[in-house]
């Protein structure tokens, strides 16, 4: 039977302003020089809720089942009582943790590796996908702690290259994740290798009862500690709802993203097939976005989370895999583009923003038919959602003009401008100063996504080649078109930028999306999104426009890489034999959608 301990037995939050001291918070605790050492040069502030409740349990030895969302600390709740514990002498695994993902494998152990530096903690993460030999070397020179996906972790276990006969401690994290992603029996295969003498710790967003008859089966008296949805949310995150019809989503989001213009940010949609459509949609609109899900390769989603780590790519699309177990840095902004099931899901996606004591937003689109279930959702995180109203076309043109202003502000104060006065005396001696500055501001606002937002809603299009460059069997059905920034700049007349035209032996029989290419296209190449012209798809080739001048570089990457599993073969396409025709207008956000 588990001691269960709720917010109610602890009374106010640990990190109100007026608390004490942050040292004497976690000194409080039990924890002792080499964990206060990591406190102070990790600079945190004061305990949170599970770590208040968390680290006291573990210090003792206890076993303990602890429900925090993501976001709430609990690397740090069990990782400071792991270095507190430590004996720096021995050389051979003291401490497991059992993860569900490798991206959650690689996070924890440099988190750990920071935690313990002072103690001179050796944490080292094994998961499928990287090559045995460097996980062999690592285990063979010794490791104090273990992190792992439980498949990598039975592997070396039959190979015997991992011995847990030592081991201390065990922490399952993200144990519903885990079972739900059906690991069950590799965990309870695990679990019974292990000494008879160890502390289990289990931390789990959610306790349905598979997790329940887990912690029943494996830990002894365990105390149990609950932070609840609604206290999991970070008090400094911007929490705002729109209500919009189904099919004003796409443009609702176009708005949104206009005026708030996140420095990152991750949309959550309910199908991986929303993904890639939600994706090719925003990406369409010169914004840098990709898709991520479970049917992306690893090798495609490690390049897909580099790019976003590395800020080349700002929005990621994701189902809610991506709210669990990656490595990604706190994001400025989580717009949920379909409404969450639940709370415990809400949390788990809004805990990506507002980390650290940053401020963050989270944004939630919301259908006339989902009031009722916005209204559980409330009644679940104890909070309300600030509706508010859509931009309107004379909204986001005041946006634009103010955000030009800054920028026009911000770099007389950089400095810098020595190069162009020159051609402003030229300019200025046919011209009014004030027209070229009006000119200069129009040529910004096109090169917005703004601007290729509204060009695209107004139905704009220009002439584009057909992909009759190459000879090929004639395709069973009608090409799908996807127009990006470049092909709509096209469109309003800017031919200064030469474009070339390259031929992919991938087309949609492989499974391919126009997004699938832009994705590959910026990742291996570092084209950015908006650089990319025209991706006209057939069944089994396609043709990709992209500035002349970055070709060659494109054309290489290319062959470097695999798309959904096939090598693209890319060429440059041939002259075009009909270079007047045309094709009709852009298949509506609807329309994709359907096909």
């Amino acid at each position: 039977m588990e001691n269960v301990i709720t917010d109610d037995d602890v009374g106010a939050a640990p990190n109100a302003p007026d608390r004490e001291p942050a040292t004497a918070a976690f000194a409080r605790l039990g924890l002792g020089p080499g964990a206060m050492q990591a406190i102070a040069r990790l600079g945190y502030e004061a305990p949170t809720a599970v770590q208040e409740r968390a680290i006291p349990i573990l210090l003792e030895g206890r076993d303990l089942v602890a429900q925090a969302p993501t976001g709430t600390g609990k690397t740090a709740a069990y990782g400071l009582p792991i270095v507190e514990r430590l004996a720096e002498r021995d050389q051979w695994p003291q401490a497991l943790v059992v993860v569900p993902t490798r991206e959650l494998a690689i996070q924890v152990a440099d988190a750990l590796g920071d935690l313990g530096r002072s103690r001179r903690l050796v944490a080292f993460p094994v998961y499928g996908g990287q090559p045995y030999d460097r996980q062999l070397r690592a285990l063979a020179l010794g490791v104090q702690v273990v992190v792992g996906t439980p498949g990598r972790l039975l592997d070396h276990l039959a190979r015997g290259t991992l011995v847990l006969d030592r081991v201390r401690t065990v922490v399952l994290d993200e144990a519903d994740e885990m079972l739900d992603m059906g690991f069950v029996e590799d965990i309870e295969r695990i679990l019974a290798v292990l000494p008879a003498e160890h502390q289990t710790a289990l931390f789990s967003a959610t306790i349905p009862k598979r997790v329940q008859r887990l912690a029943a089966r494996y830990l002894r008296a365990a105390e149990r500690v609950s932070v609840e949805a609604g206290g999991a949310v970070a008090p400094l995150v911007r929490q705002v709802c729109y209500e919009v019809p189904w099919t004003a989503k796409p443009d609702a989001l176009a708005r949104i993203l206009e005026w708030e213009r996140p420095d990152s940010a991750i949309v959550f949609v309910r199908t991986r097939h929303d993904a890639d459509v939600v994706a090719e949609h925003v990406a369409g609109l010169g914004y840098s976005a990709q898709a991520i899900h479970g049917d992306i390769g690893q090798a495609q989603r490690e390049r897909v989370l580099d790019s976003f780590r590395t800020g080349r790519t700002r929005l990621l699309i994701g189902t809610d895999v991506a709210g669990r177990g990656l490595d990604i840095p706190a994001v400025s902004h989580v717009i949920n583009y379909d409404l969450p099931p639940d709370a415990e899901v809400y949390v788990h996606r809004i805990g990506r923003t507002g980390r650290a004591g940053q401020a963050g937003t989270a944004i939630t689109l919301v259908t006339p038919r989902e009031r009722r279930q916005l209204a559980m959702l409330e009644r679940d995180i104890h909070r309300r959602l600030e509706g508010r109203r859509l931009p309107t076309d004379a909204d986001l043109a005041s946006r634009q003009q103010a955000v030009f202003r800054d920028e026009v502000l911000q770099a007389v104060a950089d400095g810098g401008l020595d190069t162009f006065p020159a051609l402003v005396d030229d300019l200025a001696a046919s011209h009014d100063l004030a027209t070229l500055a009006v000119a200069a501001f129009r040529m910004a606002a096109e090169r917005s996504p703004a601007f290729a937002r509204s060009r695209s809603a107004s139905g704009a299009a220009g002439p584009l080649s057909t992909p009759t460059d190459h000879e090929e069997p004639a395709p069973q059905r009608t090409p799908a078109r996807s127009r990006h920034a470049a092909g709509a700049a096209q469109s309003r007349g800017r031919r200064d930028e030469v474009q070339a035209r390259l031929f992919l032996r991938v087309g949609r029989q492989h499974g391919v999306r126009p997004a699938d290419l832009v994705g590959a296209i910026a990742n291996e190449a570092g084209l950015p999104s908006h650089a990319i012209g025209e991706i006209t798809l057939f069944d089994t080739f396609s043709f990709v426009d992209v500035p002349e001048a970055a070709a060659g570089r494109v054309e290489a990457a290319l062959n470097n890489a695999s798309i959904r599993g096939h090598p693209p073969r890319a060429t440059r396409a041939r002259p075009q034999r009909h270079p007047d025709a045309s094709v009709s207008r852009r298949p509506s956000f609807r329309e994709r959608r359907a096909g």
